[in-house]
């Protein structure tokens, strides 16, 4: 096995990237050329991509879409900061020997640290990786990072349990039931381009209004972000991958979800409603509709849930996936510092006393600080 290393996304690389995806453990629509694609493009000014290319013959092997940024100190996912999992893209049973390759690689880069965020626990690489950093003089701190829920379809009488449950669920009815005063609700899943293209205004719109209601900051209201939101549909939608879901009272949109179908899997990526409905829920509604959706859909096996602990998912979710955060630096000190660190947020978040002290303290530093 050959490595090659590249600073761009190649444009004629697709067909043999996604090929790969499909022979990972668990094919994912973040590990696509498409996603790496709209990520370069959308964030070309601020990250600079380190693409490793693992070759046997001419047959294209691994994959490692990670990028840098201006301190050139570290490297990184490319897709980290927009993909709810990030991994290195092989068969499974070729990780070994194309982790080894790529972490030699960053050795003679003299990169001093990797950061493997979003890593799937139940990835090959998440053990695999361990032993490479051994073997490279590399040291390895990994901790949990996210529980991300799931609604898994096992069987065809689990699908019509689940749809039976959203039906008796009485909240729910009640919000429907008002909702459906207002005019009549109807659910669509925007997937061609053309569709999507004229709809993504009206989403950004409304999730930027959300945030901004509760006081706080939608990531839409940064250029780069839109820039990939539109881009990444317009890639995606021309493989028939891409799935814009819209609830609407009337000819009004009250809810949306910026989603995606893949390899069985329906992802619920970013969603958003009018506050103005707020009181009927028109989340949750949206997100009980793609359910049953999915639930009558045989080629659907999982609505993925994605990162986030809101607790409105726990209505739906009958399984979790666990993500970790991984760091690969070349600096025992380095290592000792993210592990304590990590270890002690624990004890804090593990007691309310000791957290409650935390604050005190740090309240009384603050006020005696000078403004």
């Amino acid at each position: 096995m050959r490595l090659v290393l590249r600073g761009d996304i190649p444009d004629d690389l697709g067909p043999q990237w996604n090929a790969l995806v499909d022979q990972m453990e668990r094919a994912e629509i973040f590990y696509t050329y498409e996603w790496a694609q709209a990520a370069s493009r959308a964030f070309h000014a601020s990250v600079t991509p380190l693409l490793f290319l693992a070759y046997e013959g001419e047959a294209l092997a691994g994959v490692a879409a990670l990028a840098t940024d201006s301190s050139q100190r570290k490297a990184f996912f490319l897709t980290g900061t927009t993909a709810d999992y990030c991994d290195f893209i092989s068969h499974p049973d070729q990780r070994p020997e194309f982790l080894h390759l790529v972490l030699h690689e960053l050795q003679r880069l003299r990169m001093p640290m990797l950061v493997a965020a979003n890593l799937p626990a139940d990835s090959a690489t998440s053990d695999t990786l361990t032993h490479a950093a051994a073997e490279c003089e590399y040291h390895l701190f990994s901790r949990p990072a996210y529980d991300c829920a799931q609604v898994v379809f096992r069987s065809s009488v689990e699908r019509e349990a689940i749809k039976q449950a959203i039906s008796a669920d009485k909240r729910l009815r009640y919000c429907l039931k008002n909702l459906s005063k207002h005019g009549p609700l109807t659910i669509d899943h925007l997937k061609s381009w053309e569709d999507v293209r004229s709809a993504l205004p009206g989403f950004f719109e409304m999730h930027i209004a959300r945030f901004h209601s509760a006081g706080r900051s939608s990531n839409l209201i940064h250029p780069g972000r839109q820039t990939f939101l539109r881009e990444l549909a317009r890639l995606l939608s021309q493989k028939g991958q891409m799935v814009l879901t819209r609830l609407s009272v009337g000819d009004r949109p009250i809810a949306w979800n910026y989603g995606f179908q893949f390899a069985g899997s329906w992802f619920y990526y970013q969603p958003t409603f009018d506050v103005a409905w707020q009181r009927y829920s028109p989340g949750v509604c949206l997100l009980a509709k793609i359910v049953e959706s999915a639930c009558d859909d045989p080629g659907i096996r999982v609505v993925d849930l994605g990162l986030g602990a809101e607790g409105y998912k726990e209505r739906f979710t009958t399984s979790v996936r666990q993500t970790l955060h991984v760091t690969v630096t070349n600096s025992a000190l380095r290592r000792f510092r993210e592990a304590a660190r990590y270890n002690a947020a624990s004890v804090i978040k593990s007691s309310p006393f000791v957290e409650n002290c935390v604050r005190h303290v740090l309240g009384r530093v603050s006020r005696s600080v000078p403004a």
